[in-house]
């Protein structure tokens, strides 16, 4: 048996060939597994910011449906004295056009005076690069307060 000095005796009874092993390519598996949560984190980050970016728009979609059904008011109620209110079936037959130019359906609140319009829209996000793992229903709110005419002067 050759004894190769500063080697522990342990290690001298090891074959050759694993004696002599280095580590080489161990990095390589260190740098592969890095990147693989590196285009992780990408993912979801871009995916996020996707989610993100639904929920503003479904949020911008339900404020223009309340600003359309918040338009639709009841006629005869303001020709009678009964102050400014709106028309319900008028306001979900408006709100629910607008927003099924966009493939959308909203759910339409009132105020107890009818003076304010609220609509609640969902829609289904499907991320770009995780697939059905982030997944999910997105809700987006707006809502409309009737505002008419002028009460009081404005003052400098």
């Amino acid at each position: 048996m050759v004894r190769v000095r500063g080697a522990s005796p342990l290690r001298s009874r090891l074959p050759y060939r694993l004696r002599t092993r280095t580590d080489r390519g161990a990095l390589s598996i260190f740098v592969a597994i890095c990147a693989a949560y590196v285009v992780l984190v990408i993912a979801l980050v871009i995916d996020a910011g996707g989610k993100l970016r639904f929920a503003e728009r479904l949020d911008g979609y339900a404020q223009e449906a309340a600003r359309v059904g918040g338009q639709q008011l009841d006629e005869a109620a303001l020709l009678q004295g009964a102050g400014y209110k709106v028309r319900r079936d008028y306001v979900e037959e408006a709100a629910n056009g607008y927003l099924r130019l966009y493939g959308l359906t909203g759910h339409v609140e009132f105020s107890l005076d009818g003076a304010s319009v609220e609509i609640t829209v969902q829609g289904t996000y499907t991320p770009v690069l995780l697939g059905e793992l982030g997944a999910g229903m997105v809700t987006g709110r707006g809502s409309a307060v009737l505002a008419h005419g002028v009460k009081e002067a404005e003052t400098d």
